[in-house]
């Protein structure tokens, strides 16, 4: 069983690495009545997006071989807010965002206690036609363990292209990929559909958030799914050495993780958004995957999210 779980999860990996797919679920700016994903018209003289998210996932185990690391929590914080005015050629995306993985054992354990990423992001939505819409991100800033080691090392851009071919207003078709230099493969691709089969019923089969929609009323939707995550950061250049491993000093790590639960989405007002979801971890990894170095989970883990979203 753990090695089809495993195996499962490298395959979505390595289809998703980081948002490949991109849906840009907007209102279109010739055909507003017929379609339900395009570009935003944005109505508001500052037009923003806010995103707060905070998950806690309970004890867990990684092995390598006869090493491991035993009964460890993990709390990761997300936040982003990201500009979104309106150009001729589109949507522009100006913002920051920063994420924390926080692990629970000791600092010397043999994988970093924290994982770090602060960056701008800078970006634009568009579209080649009325069924055509397409976004280019680049993420530029530091991909770390701690910030006082940021520097030439520790400094990367990820590039995601992605975008949504519009079939009719019930289906979708969305496709991306995604370039990350400190990654084990640099350049990954991804995609998926977005069905709406039923009235209140949506199959949203987009990496990397998977997941099947009952949406019964138009301010509460509850979804089962999946949340697959691959992120990469470089290590401080004393981690291996403080381990006796001086292969592992700024080395390159890939943290693989997938959830899978359910939860909900309520709707405070046109505009704001709060998210509730809980569920379990059958798959983490840590990869110094340059020195073939990897510690993978042992069993589950239980987690709980809560996210605030805003846009105006």
């Amino acid at each position: 069983m753990k090695t089809f779980v495993a195996t499962v999860a490298l395959c979505l990996a390595l289809v998703t690495g980081q948002a490949l797919g991109v849906q840009v679920e907007t209102y279109s700016t010739s055909n507003k009545e017929s379609k339900d994903v395009a570009l935003v018209e944005s109505e508001s003289p500052f037009s923003f997006e806010f995103h707060a998210e905070e998950t806690y996932v309970g004890n867990g185990d990684v092995e390598r071989g006869s090493l491991s690391v035993r009964n460890f929590h993990e709390s990761d914080t997300l936040i982003h807010f990201i500009l979104t005015p309106r150009i001729a050629i589109g949507i522009l995306r100006l913002g920051v965002q920063t994420e924390r993985y926080s692990f629970g054992y000791g600092n010397l354990a043999p994988i970093p206690d924290n994982l770090h990423s602060t960056a701008l992001v800078v970006g634009l939505d568009t579209e080649f036609s009325d069924s055509f819409l397409v976004r280019l991100e680049l993420d530029p800033g530091f991909y770390g363990t701690e910030f006082d080691d940021f520097g030439r090392d520790t400094f990367n851009v990820p590039v995601i292209l992605g975008g949504t071919y519009i079939v009719s207003s019930n289906f979708q078709i969305v496709f991306g990929i995604g370039v990350d230099a400190l990654r084990k493969y640099p350049v990954l691709p991804g995609g998926g559909i977005r069905w709406k089969f039923a009235s209140q019923w949506t199959l949203n089969a987009v990496a990397p958030t998977p997941r099947l929609e009952y949406e019964p009323n138009s301010n509460l939707l509850f979804y089962a799914g999946a949340d697959i995550r691959a992120t990469s950061y470089r290590v401080k250049k004393n981690f291996g050495t403080l381990r006796g491993v001086p292969a592992l000093n700024h080395g390159d790590i890939t943290y693989e993780e997938v959830r899978t639960g359910g939860g909900l989405d309520w709707k405070l007002t046109s505009a704001m958004k709060l998210t509730v979801e809980g569920g379990v971890i059958p798959f983490r990894n840590f990869d110094f995957y340059r020195v073939n170095v990897r510690y993978h989970q042992d069993g589950i883990a239980p987690y709980g999210m809560v996210a605030f979203h805003a846009a105006f």
